[in-house]
């Protein structure tokens, strides 16, 4: 056992000295590569304050382009299938178009937009190897340069690039949210019969393509600024858009930095028990709002409690 536990300790170390000349520069780059080309299949799990959800995601390339099935294993049953932008999902046991994949890639990709942000907003660090899902992996520590994001971790197989873990690091380095492989293959002979399938589907016409997939979304100029933005964060929409449960349609702006989005929500203030001001968070993400003169003004972000209440309190209407 003594033999075996020092011939790991060899591997780790092997592993380390074989790139050791890459920076965490080099190894973004190869992740986001990877996250695109990589044949993988396996089990990852979403963990956030005491909750865990666990999907199963096969990830293919073809001639046709890249495919990916996401399916959940536990909770209510769904399966989304993404191609070329595009999202699918079985609704009422029919393959539905539910959209454009707009929004930032999901774990274990990274886009060139992400890899921008970490460059720009990070102080970057190696901390050596460690082992997820079976796979050795090069631990790469993102420390914010300012106060107001969080410090992001990341393990990416020191092979191929793929990325197997990434965790968001809250106050005294606590885990607000993990997402992480707990069985993986990389290669090798993977499921690929669910792509002839979906091929065949969309050929045939047999894909249903929803009339409607936004709930009156219109994109508008409220007049509606921020001030206090933390460096790098750029609005990328502002809409006006139909809610659920509320009485009048709500006035959207999102910004992000690549890596993290911030959205502030404005709406009348109608005086219900819930439009009072108050502070909640759900994993990474925290939302905070108040009323100001006669709107209810909401900010919602993935970054920490002190950053949220900053843009909230620098919301102003500018005039159109």
């Amino acid at each position: 056992m003594r033999l075996h536990i020092v011939f790991c300790g060899l591997l780790l170390n092997a592993a380390t000295c074989a790139h050791a000349d890459q920076t965490p520069a080099d190894w973004l780059e190869t992740t986001a590569f990877a996250g695109h080309k990589t044949d993988y299949s396996g089990v990852f799990v979403y963990q956030y304050d005491n909750r865990v959800e666990t999907s199963n995601i096969i990830h293919v390339t073809e001639a046709s382009g890249e495919y990916e099935k996401l399916e959940s294993l536990d909770g209510p049953q769904r399966e989304i299938i993404r191609h070329d932008g595009q999202l699918w999902s079985y609704i009422n046991h029919k393959m539905v178009q539910v959209g454009n994949q707009h929004e930032r890639n999901s774990f274990p990709s990274l886009s060139p937009e992400q890899l921008s942000a970490l460059s720009a907003n990070y102080q970057a660090r190696l901390l050596g190897v460690e082992r997820v899902a079976g796979y050795n992996a090069q631990v790469i520590l993102f420390q914010p340069k300012d106060n107001l994001r969080y410090t992001h971790k990341i393990w990416v197989h020191t092979d191929s690039g793929l990325l197997l873990k990434a965790a968001v690091l809250g106050d005294k380095n606590k885990v607000a949210e993990q997402y992480a492989f707990t069985q993986l293959q990389i290669g090798g002979k993977i499921d690929r019969s669910w792509v002839k399938d979906c091929d065949a589907l969309g050929a045939h016409g047999k894909v249903t393509i929803r009339e409607t997939t936004d709930d009156g979304i219109t994109p508008t100029n409220s007049g509606w600024v921020a001030d206090m933005l933390p460096s790098g964060f750029k609005k990328t929409m502002e809409i006006q858009r139909r809610m659920h449960g509320k009485h009048a349609p709500v006035t959207q702006i999102v910004y992000s930095d690549g890596l993290s989005a911030i959205s502030i929500f404005i709406e009348p203030n109608d005086d219900d028990e819930d439009d009072v001001d108050g502070l909640s968070s759900r994993g990474a993400v925290n939302l905070y709002h108040k009323v100001l003169d006669q709107s209810l003004i909401t900010v919602v972000g993935e970054v920490p409690p002190r950053t949220v209440m900053q843009v909230l309190d620098s919301v102003r209407y500018n005039g159109k």
